[in-house]
């Protein structure tokens, strides 16, 4: 059956270009995973703050090694859209942001962001978001781009709302994590906010 509208996007929009390079023209670039980051990100991920609001764990850095590989065909395959946040002059790591669930059709995308315990505090998440969104936008035609995080997690809410996303409401007990399920709340960008 046909649909009476037509895809916001097509497919190919990410796998037709090279995953680009976004300088956030304020002290911060994001770039392409390289698998000289595995170290770093490993080291990212023993931190207990990243316990406490991600699902995944590192066991070592080989393991972070595959995840670099398999977030560079994500890219490709245009399953999700992965960047490492670092320092414009020292390509020091700083942290992550991304475009997951990404839904071409609809022209959807969630946005997902961690930083090391060194960037905390410094408004690294939030640059980073907002030089993605800006992208996602104008240079792709993103329509929509969704952002959850734990309600307990008011250090993400403060990132979401200083990168533009409204708060939109809370999706009960929504995740699972080690200590249980969480609420979620759920906040939004739509081109032209």
């Amino acid at each position: 059956m046909p649909y009476l509208t037509s895809p916001v996007l097509p497919a190919g929009t990410l796998a037709r270009i090279p995953q680009p390079v976004l300088p956030t023209g304020d002290g911060l670039v994001l770039r392409p995973w390289r698998a000289e980051d595995a170290p770093a990100v490993h080291a990212a991920f023993q931190d207990p703050l990243m316990h406490q609001w991600h699902m995944r764990t590192s066991d070592s850095v080989t393991e972070v090694a595959g995840w670099i590989e398999a977030w560079a065909k994500e890219w490709e395959g245009e399953q999700t859209a992965q960047w490492a946040v670092a320092d414009a002059d020292t390509d020091r790591l700083l942290g992550r942001v991304a475009l997951r669930e990404i839904v071409f059709r609809d022209g959807i995308a969630e946005v997902a962001y961690w930083t090391t315990a060194a960037a905390r505090g410094r408004g690294v998440a939030a640059r980073a978001t907002t030089a993605l969104v800006h992208w996602a936008f104008e240079e792709i035609g993103f329509h929509r781009l969704e952002l959850m995080h734990a309600t307990a997690n008011q250090a993400s809410c403060r990132v979401a709302i200083k990168a533009g996303f409204v708060e939109e409401g809370t999706r009960r007990s929504s995740l699972l994590h080690p200590d249980g399920w969480h609420d979620m709340h759920l906040h939004a960008r739509v081109r032209g906010d």
